[in-house]
């Protein structure tokens, strides 16, 4: 039996990659249930897939606990292997990779591709980082009780990681989890969001099987599906060394609070901002917020969400946002032109319908979008949003932007802060000072001057202040997060001890 995952023409399936069940231990284990996959453009059936369960859970970190050691002990050059391995089979499968992200998540194509992309860049900036990780020696006769003494410091695996990937970017999300993980040398047990779990799947087997070449246990990466009760049972187990969770504020809180006092990397929500100063380039400015508002349908954590213009420019930069918001492609997400499609399942479309029902009724300006046409919400834009109101200060997750008026530069920094988020935000403006300021005071783990608040690239060091959470990924710092450090201290045996007090 497989689970099958149509090719790229629609025709055969490749289902024949992987087997079916969840990769647990060293070999694919039955799981007690299986789900329907479906497209959330029409509702097709795309796949039934596995569902796991706490005994699963268990019983994969079990398996992770026994072979932690030796993967703990895998020379470099394997681990950077069954890494660049499992790019190279990505690449080659690519298309099919990226149909199956429009069909699990019914996002874009164009963003499925730079989805691939990124998951490509992530898997050898890690396979690289293997070859960097190491210490360094320190000078410990600054203290005349260390005159003659050896001192140094590398870097040791965290233990085991379990990492929890969100729906909106399956197969990205979880490549963030297990390469770091694996180029650190620590097992690690991912478990993929349920509406999203094959790309994810195809992932692992993909990297299992580069581990199995090169003579090293497939057990350093396992998947287990299933719903909040199998990420409890993960995430709680006192053996492990860290949790990485990337979703929702609240989840994320909550995985905190349990998993503690084991170390927890969260990569949480927010509701990004993007400045408009009186000296921007207007064009450009409205041409960021079509793109970044409504990329990947809006449902990214660093989309443009709050939109704040200083009064001098409202007007003019209202009338650019108003004649380019109706251009873009709205449809089937299969098609290269598509930009806005259908968010994840029909429960999401009506919150934030209720979300422009309520900002509307409290006096907000409908500008452009707010209709659903064919399951699939438009590209909205609402003006002077009520700030105590879910759409200004929540996580909207879909293809809205709100905007707000200021009188100064000042006034905008300040907006953008009082947020109990803090991930992303952008500035748009020509002046070198505005910019530096921006950088200074603006409360958020980036700030991007004169691009989206969602650009982003995976070599640099990505994540959050306040509720948007804490740690950092990107290969190089998710590799720091997932090691300690270990001191050593040697008094070579000719030599004696210092009389002299430190």
């Amino acid at each position: 039996m497989t689970t099958h995952v149509p090719s790229a023409d629609g025709a055969s399936p490749v289902g024949k990659e992987f087997p079916q069940g969840l990769p647990i231990g060293d070999r694919w284990v039955e799981a007690p249930a299986t789900e329907d996959v479906r497209f959330p453009y029409d509702g097709t059936l795309v796949a039934r897939a596995p569902v796991g369960d706490t005994a699963l859970a268990h019983q994969a970190v079990d398996a992770a606990i026994a072979v932690r050691g030796r993967v703990g002990g895998l020379p470099s050059h394997t681990r950077r292997a069954a890494l660049l391995a499992t790019h190279e089979a990505i690449a080659s499968r690519r298309a099919d990779f990226e149909r199956l992200l429009v069909l699990e998540t019914g996002k874009p194509l164009v963003d499925c591709r730079v989805e691939v992309d990124r998951t490509l860049l992530t898997l050898l900036t890690a396979a690289e980082e293997v070859a960097r990780l190491h210490g360094e020696t320190v000078p410990l006769d600054l203290l005349p009780s260390g005159e003659g003494l050896l001192g140094f410091w590398t870097r040791k695996p965290i233990g085991v990681v379990v990492g929890i990937a969100g729906f909106n970017y399956p197969l990205l999300l979880a490549a963030h989890k297990v390469a770091p993980s694996l180029a650190a040398g620590c097992p690690v047990v991912v478990k993929p969001a349920p509406p999203t779990p094959l790309a994810t799947l195809w992932l692992v087997h993909l990297l299992r099987e580069a581990l199995a070449a090169a003579d090293a246990p497939q057990a350093a990466v396992q998947l287990v599906t299933g719903g909040p009760e199998v990420g409890v049972a993960l995430t709680t187990d006192r053996r492990i060394g860290a949790v990485s969770f990337t979703g929702s504020a609240a989840v994320g809180h909550r995985i905190a609070r349990d998993a503690a006092p084991t170390k927890v990397l969260l990569e949480l929500g927010s509701n990004a901002a993007l400045v408009v100063a009186a000296d921007a380039d207007l064009d450009a400015a409205a041409d960021a917020v079509v793109r970044g508002g409504y990329y990947a349908s809006g449902q990214a954590c660093i989309s443009v969400q709050r939109v704040i213009v200083v009064d001098a420019v409202r007007e003019e930069f209202m009338a650019r946002l108003a004649e380019r918001v109706p251009r873009v492609a709205v449809g089937d997400p299969r098609d290269p032109e598509t930009r806005v499609s259908a968010l994840i399942d029909e429960g999401s479309t009506e919150r934030v319908r209720a979300w422009l029902d309520e900002a509307v009724a409290a006096g907000a300006s409908l500008v452009a979008g707010g209709n659903v046409n064919g399951g699939v919400l438009e590209p909205t834009v609402l003006l002077d949003v009520d700030r105590a109101l879910p759409l200004w200060n929540e996580e909207v997750f879909a293809p809205v932007v709100a905007v707000r008026s200021v009188p100064d530069l000042d006034t905008a920094l300040d907006l953008v802060n009082d947020s109990r988020y803090g991930l992303h935000a952008s500035v748009y403006t020509s002046a070198l000072d505005t910019a530096f300021t921006a950088l200074d005071r603006l409360e958020v783990g980036g700030v991007v001057v004169n691009e989206v608040p969602g650009f982003r690239s995976d070599v640099m060091p990505y994540g959050g202040v306040k509720d948007s959470g804490a740690g950092r990924e990107g290969p190089r710092f998710a590799i720091e997060e997932l090691t300690v450090t270990r001191m050593a201290v040697i008094r070579p045996t000719t030599q004696k001890p210092t009389t002299q007090k430190p």
